[in-house]
């Protein structure tokens, strides 16, 4: 946040007596900075009035309520975002049949879907075993051990670049042959 000149920063408050002149003179840039935060103007709108109530409330104690109202929609914007990850849309294959066999609490997949899980790990592993072994090591330390291109350059010996190449091209193959098994990702 940039310093004021002291003798702006002194004139910052006393130059708006009310909190309608400080509404006329911030709006629209509040409103600019709330949608570049927020990205979608209704939204904006409602934080902007959201900070120009609370200042209201408490508008005599406030002593710089520009240097206010731009963090409080600075805030505003951030608990919106952060409430907004929170929440996980509920999608029904078809609203007006629910499914009564299905519990949406239980996390668990159905038998039928674990156990099309594990064919799909099997023949990802079969697949695997078709590479040669280099792209088989590097398959094993990237998804196995997790590690970076970095770490398997390290640990290789091979230049980063060529991680990635090789990597690349196991992948490929790998998902050629579950194709070619029936199993479309």
């Amino acid at each position: 946040m940039a310093l004021m000149p002291p003798d702006k920063a002194s004139t910052e408050s006393a130059g708006w007596e009310t909190i309608e002149e400080l509404f006329a003179a911030l709006e629209s840039p509040l409103l600019s900075y709330a949608l570049r935060l927020a990205g979608e103007l209704a939204l904006a709108e409602d934080i902007v009035q959201e900070a120009f109530m609370r200042l209201h409330a408490q508008f005599n104690n406030v002593r710089e309520p520009r240097r206010w109202l731009y963090r409080t929609v600075h805030n505003l914007a951030l608990n919106h975002q952060r409430h907004a990850r929170k929440l996980v849309p509920l999608a029904q294959p078809n609203a007006e049949e629910p499914r009564p066999d299905v519990d949406p609490a239980d996390p668990q997949p159905l038998p039928d879907e674990q156990i099309a899980r594990w064919e799909g790990i099997g023949l990802v592993r079969l697949s695997v075993e078709t590479l040669d072994d280099r792209s088989r090591e590097l398959i094993r330390l990237k998804f196995n051990e997790g590690l970076s291109y970095k770490e398997i350059s390290a640990r290789t010996g091979l230049n980063i670049g060529h991680v990635g190449y090789l990597l690349h091209h196991a992948i490929k193959t790998i998902a050629e042959e579950l194709a070619r098994n029936g199993v479309v990702p």
